[in-house]
């Protein structure tokens, strides 16, 4: 059977594909399988490359689970948070055609940017954007990007900077943001004078012949092959977020918006582990620059135990580590349903890429580990279900710590009679208005220019919270009031402490400032 696994693997990819060894080609083939039916995945596909050259390529499952079109090497999916690299190497190629400095202030291109401080406003440069020093707090602002839809524009997150208090001081400490990405991408902007989609076409995809990404507003239809977001509901893969007629240019593109095919991730990631492949593309300063410690990361037990880790940090766009003792440089990619990773091990022009498109955060891991770890340790020999089996322990171990959503009392509809003076119109100055206003006999939460956010008001023992319409029960938050008068105010507190870290209600601080409609 491994002459005819291979087989079916590269011919399902890229045609420029070659044959790892019958041994390395069935230990991929058996670590995807392992992923897609251990986590019951609607889709997937993955590459490995080895030396420089493709030696696996396989796919799995439906582009929407139910629907019978499979997955193949040239399906669309989000690549996410891999984004950020793309939007990196297009400002490095800026960089390198004199365009713009990484050390230029980011006000010489956006002089209406501001941050809370004004001391950091002047000082950011335009490599501060790219590697998550700013003093923020983890995903702060997030809520102006996620979830989608929404109707925030890239100018109104821009101005919400000035309003996002630090939660540490600039250039001391690693926290993970999304919106100065954001502001990368505007700043690539002005400096190249096209449209952050347009530079991403020009800079990335045409020199490497990514012909099937995606950026800015595009129509599924006359694009074809496109995988579609899932959810894990009462135990099956559902749809959740299906693209419409177009896919909008929204603002979040240069955080985390190309969409991209497995044959396209194959040829970006041979571009960057081979500068002889396209050679007038990136010189040697910017790639160096790219892959340069910019940042120190804290060290997770995860890493150490699993692969020696030492050394982690943060370069324009990537995460870089060593693995086994050896050179890694890597992301992943998380947004609405689909998940992404990508790791290269350049001193040996090797890597794999993984692309799914349900809920897939321990499949991408569990999956990544294994594929990596027969190139970093072979004589360990783990496969999936082996570090599938580690995170289900760390999990139940995080639980009998007391980690997770706590038990609650009895949940009941708050009426609208009982609530008071509180019911009304609220504000914060980042994310705008949200309405506590009666619905038949309850009370619900909505949020103006986030219309996703929106649900009923619920009480335990007496504690109001709001239950979401469509988000989950893993987003929902307790309502928080306090003060009198003018100086009433209402906060949002996450139930489960263990929220997505892009839910950041903890930088939203609501005064009232009229009546229900």
């Amino acid at each position: 059977m491994k002459p005819i696994l291979l087989c079916l693997a590269l011919l399902s990819g890229t045609a420029h594909a070659v044959a790892a060894s019958a041994d390395a080609a069935a230990f991929y083939d058996k670590a995807v399988q392992q992923a897609f039916e251990h986590y019951q995945l609607p889709g997937i596909a993955v590459g490995v490359i080895e030396d420089g050259r493709i030696v696996h390529v396989a796919t799995r499952g439906e582009l929407v689970a139910g629907e019978g079109k499979a997955v193949d090497a040239g399906t669309l999916f989000k690549i996410a948070s891999n984004t950020k690299a793309m939007t990196a190497a297009v400002l490095a190629r800026l960089v390198q055609a004199g365009r713009l400095r990484w050390d230029d202030p980011v006000t010489k291109y956006l002089p209406s940017f501001r941050m809370y401080d004004p001391w950091v406003t002047r000082n950011m440069q335009v490599r501060d954007l790219l590697i998550h020093n700013s003093g923020l707090g983890l995903g702060a602002g997030d809520l102006m990007l996620w979830p989608e839809p929404n109707h925030f524009t890239r100018q109104d997150i821009i101005a919400g900077l000035a309003h996002l208090k630090p939660a540490g001081s600039f250039r001391a400490d690693y926290a993970y943001d999304n919106l100065l990405y954001v502001v990368a991408g505007e700043v690539a902007a002005v400096a190249g004078g096209k449209p952050y989609a347009e530079l991403v076409r020009q800079e990335i995809f045409a020199p490497l012949g990514m012909d099937r990404c995606q950026v800015g507003a595009w129509s599924p239809a006359a694009v074809g092959d496109v995988a579609q977001p899932h959810y894990r509901r009462d135990g099956r893969n559902v749809v959740g977020g299906r693209d419409g007629d177009v896919v909008a240019d929204f603002p979040s593109m240069a955080a985390g918006g190309v969409r991209c095919s497995l044959d396209d991730m194959l040829r970006w990631m041979q571009a960057l582990l081979d500068p002889a492949r396209v050679p007038d593309w990136l010189d040697a300063t910017q790639r160096r620059a790219l892959w340069t410690a910019h940042m120190p990361m804290p060290i997770g037990q995860r890493l150490r135990d699993w692969d020696g880790t030492h050394f982690l940090a943060y370069g324009y766009g990537w995460r870089l580590s060593d693995m086994d003792g050896q050179w890694k440089v890597a992301h992943t990619g998380t947004l609405s349903g689909m998940y992404s990773s990508l790791a290269l091990l350049p001193d040996r022009r090797s890597g794999a890429v993984i692309l799914i498109n349900g809920e897939g955060e321990d499949a991408r891991t569990a999956l990544m580990q294994a594929l990596l770890k027969r190139q970093t340790a072979p004589a360990a020999g783990h496969d999936v279900l082996h570090y599938a089996g580690l995170l289900e322990r760390e999990k139940a171990q995080r639980r009998s710590d007391g980690h997770g959503r706590p038990a609650m009392a009895p949940a009941v509809a708050v009426a609208a009679r009982n609530f008071g003076a509180d019911a009304g119109v609220w504000a914060d100055p980042w994310f705008g208005q949200v309405t506590l206003c009666a619905v038949g006999k309850g009370i619900a939460l909505a949020a103006l220019k986030s219309p996703a956010m929106r649900g009923r008001v619920m009480s335990s023992a007496g504690r109001p919270w709001v239950q979401w319409q469509g988000l989950g029960e893993d987003a929902e938050a307790w309502l928080e009031f306090s003060g009198d008068g003018a100086q009433r105010t209402l906060r949002l507190r996450a139930i489960d402490p263990d929220i997505d870290f892009s839910y950041d209600y903890q930088d939203l601080e609501f005064h009232r400032v009229g009546d229900c409609p």
